[in-house]
């Protein structure tokens, strides 16, 4: 018995440890977390200096390459889930666009929406990319949409989640807000921001770990003025993709959630009527950000998409 009493002591102390150092030290678990779903979707981090850019990215699987964009104010991790779906048909490039995440912000210089253009292709070519599937989701689905109309003889095809680029209707929670002289996207220190920010993004917010939140909060704060300068550079070509669309030759996937609140639903016949070539997938009881809320159907959606086009 007093084996056993000690065996349980030590296990007890031990799992302490364990729980005191899970809130203790958020930033070294939260690397873990993050190290270990990069592991399991098989991506591993790179980076590559593009002009007085660092670029950090990830990359894995093999077969066609596919580009994944975010969005604003967020990094490639938001890929994650999703891409454990698709590594093992696919090659893909997952890069933090510069600006975002780990890669480069650099106060003098611009982020408007050429620039980032010129940043990416340079990136894309630095990487040795050919002819790719390009994503984007918000933010990234503009610049997914603009890449194709200016290097149209890179692109394969498109993906549009949730994408910005056409003018929002009246419908759009995120336009009353901003026109109340409010950006969400920029929050102060306190939880209310942060959760008005995730009922803003999702139907169903996923579960996001102590660390995992507490680091992704904190990041938000620290780039709160960087992002604020971005958002400002990034306005005056908000709605620019809505005049291009005729010129997207690629075949394209419009993909949405039913409930987004960001970029109402009503942003879809917009792109429906100005792309030649596209395909339409509602995903219910979905935000703004399906690969993060239902990565498995969103994954399912997209691979049937593109494994029915001949390269």
């Amino acid at each position: 018995m007093k084996v056993v009493k000690k065996v349980l002591i030590a296990v007890l102390i031990i799992i302490v440890a364990l729980v005191a150092c899970y809130y203790a030290f958020p930033e070294k678990v939260a690397g873990y977390m993050i190290d270990a779903a990069r592991s399991k979707a098989g991506l591993t981090k790179k980076e590559i200096k593009i002009d007085d850019h660092k670029i950090v990215y990830l990359e894995g699987g093999k077969g066609p390459t596919i580009l994944l964009l975010h969005g604003y104010t967020a990094s490639k991790d938001r890929w994650l889930n999703f891409a454990g779906y698709l590594t093992k048909d696919y090659h893909l490039v997952i890069p933090d666009i510069p600006g975002y995440g780990e890669s480069s912000k650099i106060e003098k210089d611009s982020y408007d929406l050429s620039n980032q253009m010129l940043r990416l292709h340079k990136f894309a070519q630095a990487i040795e990319l050919k002819k790719f599937h390009i994503v984007g989701n918000s933010m990234g689905g503009l610049f997914a949409g603009t890449y194709a109309v200016r290097y149209p003889d890179e692109i394969i095809s498109v993906g549009l989640f949730d994408a910005a680029g056409v003018m929002l209707s009246e419908n759009c929670t995120l336009k009353t807000i901003m026109e109340g002289g409010e950006n969400p996207f920029l929050m102060k220190d306190n939880n209310n921001d942060w959760q008005r920010l995730m009922t803003l993004l999702f139907v169903k917010e996923p579960f996001l770990p102590y660390p995992l939140k507490k680091v992704m909060f904190k990041t938000y704060l620290t780039n709160r003025q960087f992002y604020e300068k971005e958002a400002k550079e990034g306005i005056p070509d908000m709605y620019s993709l809505e005049k291009d669309l005729p010129n997207i030759k690629a075949p394209t996937l419009i993909l949405w959630g039913d409930q987004d609140k960001i970029i109402d639903i009503s942003s879809v016949p917009v792109f429906e009527k100005g792309l030649k070539n596209h395909k339409t997938i509602i995903i219910k009881d979905c935000g703004h950000v399906p690969m993060m809320e239902k990565p498995k159907e969103t994954a399912t959606h997209y691979l049937d998409f593109i494994k029915g086009i001949k390269i």
